[in-house]
């Protein structure tokens, strides 16, 4: 194979593993993952994600490469009083129900009609608290997250895509080089923990649903539209049903959901991977072996990261969710029409509230689903005045 397809899925898997690690971590400590289940987690995910891109790319032969859902981490992250059990749950229902959005055209078309106002409005609620946790941890540790922050924002003006990596590359050396870092211990390989899931019903309502949901419009839907925009024509019912059971599967060993890629996916379908179209699919493979990789190395990559001061911790998710919460903002914004019902989904959702046992995410988006019905029932009442 060809260099430069190696190098495009190599650029892409450390995009994407460096961008959010953190995130993911946070997430764990969440809902109170061990040690043990912390290292299943990156690792499972890790594994759906090299199976679902090489074998979608074998099948389609197109370059399909996978993510793992950012705003699903933000979204465990920001929970509170779950049990990695009730997660595990959780994770493998949403699972079940991204693959049925793909096998279910009812279902699926009931999904869309979701305006995707609100569904940025909630993604935003979700990634917002997060973003504001920044400038506080500036303030507690300023050597070594303003840097960080300088850092991202001039990289950012020559190359985007590894603006993130190269501040938190920078935060990890600052933070070892002046001792506020202790040296990790590293165990061993990792192993695959299966945890017993426990399937609330009030978790099922209040999180799966709304895991779903951020997964699929937060990022499988733009990972469509990346590959329409590149000449492709993805088959989407088969990558939902694909990303949905392999999320079920891994979310058996604590992993939460995968999806296909937006942002690492651009990396891997310029006319630099391959000038031939056609074989323009391997990169996925490429993809898909680094992945591999990244698993098997995530216990040094968990072991450095818990050593590290959480302000420079928190500082990073800040600044990588900086670019997610942009776009989910600009999506919630730039309908006029929605626009209302988009800021009260992201205010509720936002706010944290949790009310019987159900988290503020799915009320976000009830909220702002009222707000919206109610809208087009004026609009409707309206009509027939305008025509007399």
């Amino acid at each position: 194979m060809r260099a430069s397809l190696f190098s495009a899925a190599l650029v892409a898997a450390l995009v994407g593993f460096g961008s959010t690690i953190a995130l993911v971590l946070a997430a764990a400590a969440a809902v109170g993952a061990t040690p043990e289940q912390t290292a299943s987690w990156v690792l499972a995910v890790s594994l759906a994600k090299a199976i679902g891109s090489a074998g979608l790319s074998i099948w389609a032969r197109m370059p399909m490469v996978l993510a793992w859902s950012t705003p699903g981490a933000a979204l465990v992250a920001a929970t509170e009083g779950l049990s990695m059990e009730e997660a595990t749950g959780a994770f493998v229902l949403a699972g079940l129900l991204i693959a049925a959005m793909g096998l279910i055209r009812p279902l699926g078309r009931l999904v869309a009609m979701i305006p995707d106002a609100i569904a940025a409005g909630m993604l935003a609620g979700v990634l917002l608290p997060f973003v504001l946790k920044l400038a506080p941890a500036a303030l507690d540790a300023p050597t070594l997250v303003l840097p960080m922050v300088a850092a991202f924002a001039i990289v950012r003006l020559g190359n985007p895509a590894w603006a993130v990596l190269a501040a938190l590359a920078l935060g990890l050396a600052l933070a070892f080089l002046t001792g506020a870092a202790h040296a990790p211990d590293v165990a061993g390989l990792p192993g695959l923990t299966f945890i017993r899931p426990d399937f609330d019903p009030t978790v099922a309502v209040g999180f799966a649903i709304p895991l779903a949901l951020v997964t699929m419009a937060s990022q499988n839907l733009p990972g469509f539209a990346t590959l329409r925009a590149a000449g492709y024509e993805p088959p989407v019912s088969a990558a939902l049903t694909t990303t949905g059971l392999l999320s079920a599967g891994s979310g058996l060993f604590g992993a939460h959901p995968v999806s296909m890629a937006a942002i690492t996916a651009a990396i891997c379908l310029g006319d630099d991977v391959h000038p031939d179209r056609s074989q323009r699919w391997k990169v996925g493979l490429a993809y898909a072996g680094f992945w591999l990789a990244l698993g098997l190395a995530s216990p040094l990559v968990i072991a450095a990261i818990a050593a590290l001061p959480p302000a420079l911790v928190a500082g990073v998710v800040g600044i990588a969710l900086l670019g997610p919460l942009t776009g989910a903002l600009t999506g919630a914004m730039t309908p006029p029409a929605t626009r209302t019902p988009a800021v009260v989904t992201l205010a509720v959702t936002a706010s944290g509230v949790a009310a019987f046992g159900v988290g503020a995410a799915f009320w976000g988006l009830l909220a702002g689903l009222a707000f919206h019905l109610l809208d087009l029932a004026k609009l409707r009442r309206a009509r027939p005045s305008a025509n007399p």
